[in-house]
């Protein structure tokens, strides 16, 4: 149990790191946006400038696609970061009457039934996405777009793999809570049950103390 607990701490430290940087793309994000909106307002009030050595080779339409890459990178980057830190959207009207044990149970089966299905399924169909537009040098459709379509279309099956790496991490932090020796449910359990921390410390309190009684109690000479 200690040893799915080391896998998945790694896997999360691995997933976390990818999110964090990730989320940093929210700046360049932010000034292509705010870049293209002045220089449209800019442009319509001076005609003139279409002939510029901006316009010319940047202009809107780079923009506006560089800004839809931006976006889609940031969101798929962070989505198996956003699951180690249960922010997805829950139906917590159901979810809240639980108990803890049904909670991770209930995840268990979704990770193993739903979230890793649907990754594989994207994973395969992702990696030909993109093999396809690298073999085609594919391009925007406008003409004036951006080149080099692949870079953002590789983006979906790494996303797959980093949603898929965090489920793995999450079904073994489920497997060591619900199997696991008492004082390792507590450490799975800051993830499992983040709202229930303190529900958890009273009802592992006991059962904490009697392994170690019988722990000590199978081996009296340790202390």
């Amino acid at each position: 149990m200690h040893a799915l607990l080391k896998i998945s701490d790694g896997l999360s430290a691995v997933i976390s790191a990818i999110g964090r940087l990730a989320s940093w793309l929210f700046i360049p994000l932010a000034l292509v946006i705010a870049t293209d909106v002045v220089w449209r307002v800019w442009v319509g009030s001076n005609p003139a400038l279409t002939e510029s050595w901006f316009h010319r080779e940047i202009g809107s339409t780079k923009m506006q696609e560089m800004e839809w890459h931006l976006h889609a990178a940031l969101f798929l980057l962070c989505i198996g970061f956003a699951y180690l830190k249960d922010a997805h959207v829950r139906v917590e009207i159901v979810r809240e009457k639980m108990s803890p044990r049904l909670r991770a149970w209930i995840e268990l089966a979704g990770c193993l039934l739903f979230v890793l299905t649907y990754c594989y399924i994207l994973l395969d169909f992702g990696i030909d996405f993109a093999r396809r537009s690298w073999r085609t040098n594919e391009i925007s459709s406008a003409m004036t777009g951006l080149s080099d379509r692949w870079i953002i279309k590789s983006m979906l099956p790494l996303c797959f793999t980093l949603l898929a790496a965090a489920a793995v991490s999450v079904l073994l932090r489920h497997v060591v809570y619900l199997f696991g020796p008492p004082e390792l449910r507590r450490r799975s359990g800051q993830f499992v049950e983040v709202d229930h921390l303190v529900e958890l410390k009273q009802e592992t309190e006991e059962e904490i103390a009697a392994y170690q009684a019988d722990h000590r109690a199978d081996h009296p000479g340790r202390q």
